[in-house]
C-alpha cells in the first residue's frame, strides 16, 4: 500500500499516535473477521496485536500507509493464514482467511465485503454480552475484544489483579467455545430478548468513562458502539435513546471539572463550553424515539439539561415528570432518589425530602454517598445550613471517587462560612 510520510518517515511519537488510532478504528474489525472464520479468539487477538506492534517496528521507516486500517488487516490476516497452515488447519478455513476483505474501514462506499466486516462486529458485541456469560464476564469481554483495552487497563477499571482479569477472559472464551454460544446476531424473539443486555454492558461502559474519577475512552468506545448498533439496527428505539443520553451526557465533559480538576455542578458550568454539535446530534437522534423505554426517557431529562440557557430555565417540571414516567418503566432505588430531586427543584425541597424518605424505605440507600448528598442539598435548599453541612461532610467520607469526596467537602465548607 502506499505511504503517506514523508521518505525519511515519521517520528516514533507520531508513529505510536497513528497506529493507536488505527487500532481503535480496526481492532474490533480485524478481531470480529478472524473470530468468523477460525472460530479461535486466541488467535484472533493474537493476530490483530502482533500487527499492531509490527505497524510501530516498519511504520517509521516505511512510512504510514495510506490506508492504515487496511495494512492492519493485511499482516492479521497473513499471520493467521501462517498459523492456521502451521497447525494443518482445514483448508476451508485456511480459504476463507484468505479471502478477507482489505477494504479501507473508514472508506463509507457501501460494499457486500464490507458489510460483512460491520456485520462481524455487530455479530462480536452480541456474543460478548451473551446472557450465559455472568456480567462481569460481557463487559470485560467487550472491553477486551471489541474495544481492543489492554486487560491490564480493564482489570484497573473494574478493580481487579490483572491475572484475576486475564482468568476471568479466558473463562468466558471457553464457555463460548465448549457451550458452542452461536456467534451470530439473533432473529425474532431472541433479539428482543438479548438487547437490552447488550445496551445494560454499553451503559456500564460508558459509565465507566463518565464517573467522576474515570477514563473518557471508555465513553468514547461506548458512544462509537451505541452509533454502530443504530446504523445496523435502525427503527429500535431503545438503542437510539441510549445513544442520545450518551451524546447529551457527554457534551459537558469539557466543562465539568475547573482549572483545578474540581469538579462542578450544572449549575456552575460554563455552557458555552459544552459540546453543541453533540448536543444538536443527540436531539436528532432522539427525535427517533418513542418515549416508551427507560434509556428514551433517560435521554429526555438529560435533553432537559442539555437544552436549557441556563441553570436557571431548567425545565425542572417536565424531568420530574419523565422521571415519574420512568419511575413506572423502571422502578429502582436510585431511579426514586433522582426523582425526589427532580420534585424538589420542580415544586419544593419539602417534596423531594418526603419522597426521598419514601425511597430509604427497606433501607435500599443506606450509606449511597449520592443519597446523602442529595438530602444535603435540599435540607440546604431549606435553609437549614448546618445540619446540610453535616450531612455533605458524611457523603464525602462514604464516596471512593477523590474529586466527588473534595467537591462534598467544599459545599460544606460554603455552608458553614
Amino acid at each position: 500500500m502506499g505511504a503517506a510520510a514523508s521518505p525519511g518517515g515519521p517520528a516514533g511519537g507520531e508513529v505510536a499516535r497513528v497506529v493507536a488510532t488505527a487500532g481503535r478504528e480496526a481492532f474490533a474489525r480485524i478481531v470480529a473477521a478472524l473470530i468468523r472464520v477460525t472460530g479461535d479468539w486466541t488467535l484472533a487477538e493474537d493476530c490483530a496485536q502482533e500487527a499492531m506492534a509490527l505497524a510501530l517496528e516498519r511504520w517509521p521507516g516505511d512510512g504510514v500507509p495510506a490506508n492504515p486500517g487496511g495494512w492492519l488487516m493485511t499482516v492479521a490476516r497473513n499471520r493467521a493464514i501462517d498459523v492456521l497452515r502451521r497447525a494443518s488447519a482445514e483448508q476451508r478455513k485456511l480459504r476463507e482467511v484468505a479471502l478477507l476483505s482489505l477494504a479501507d474501514p473508514g472508506d463509507p462506499a457501501p460494499t457486500s465485503a464490507k458489510e460483512d466486516i460491520v456485520d462481524d462486529r455487530l455479530r462480536l458485541i452480541f456474543t460478548c454480552c451473551h446472557p450465559a456469560l455472568p456480567l462481569e464476564a460481557r463487559v470485560g469481554l467487550t472491553l477486551r475484544t471489541i474495544c481492543g483495552i489492554p486487560t491490564a487497563d480493564i482489570a484497573r477499571a473494574l478493580l481487579v489483579s490483572e491475572s484475576a482479569m486475564t482468568r476471568r477472559l479466558t473463562r468466558a472464551k471457553t464457555k463460548i467455545a465448549n457451550a458452542g454460544i452461536p456467534y451470530r446476531v439473533p432473529t425474532g424473539p431472541a433479539l428482543a430478548e438479548r438487547l437490552p443486555g447488550v445496551l445494560a454492558v454499553l451503559y456500564l461502559l460508558f459509565t465507566r468513562g463518565y464517573d467522576a474519577d474515570g477514563q473518557p475512552a471508555f465513553a468514547d468506545e461506548a458512544i462509537r458502539l451505541a452509533r454502530l448498533l443504530e446504523r445496523l439496527m435502525p427503527g429500535q428505539s431503545e438503542i437510539s435513546g441510549l445513544l442520545a443520553l450518551f451524546l447529551f451526557q457527554h457534551s459537558r465533559r469539557d466543562a465539568r471539572r475547573d482549572e483545578d480538576g474540581n469538579l462542578l455542578t450544572l449549575d456552575k458550568q460554563d455552557r458555552s463550553r459544552w459540546d453543541h454539535a453533540a448536543i444538536a446530534e443527540g436531539a436528532g437522534v432522539l427525535a427517533r424515539t418513542s418515549p416508551d423505554g427507560p434509556y428514551a426517557l433517560q435521554a429526555r431529562i438529560a435533553a432537559c439539561h442539555a437544552t436549557a440557557a441556563s441553570a436557571a430555565a431548567t425545565d425542572w417540571p417536565a424531568i420530574a415528570t419523565w422521571y415519574d414516567e420512568l419511575a413506572r418503566v423502571q422502578p429502582s432505588p436510585v431511579i426514586e432518589l433522582n426523582r425526589a430531586v427532580a420534585h424538589g427543584y420542580a415544586y419544593e425541597p419539602a417534596a423531594g425530602l418526603a419522597l426521598l424518605a419514601e425511597a430509604r424505605t427497606g433501607g435500599a440507600l443506606d450509606g449511597y454517598p449520592l443519597a446523602i448528598a442529595a438530602e444535603a442539598d435540599l435540607t440546604a435548599r431549606l435553609g437549614d445550613h448546618a445540619r446540610a453541612a453535616a450531612l455533605f461532610r458524611r457523603a464525602a467520607g462514604l464516596t471512593s471517587a477523590e474529586s466527588e469526596r473534595r467537591a462534598l467537602l467544599d459545599r460544606a465548607a460554603d455552608l458553614s462560612a
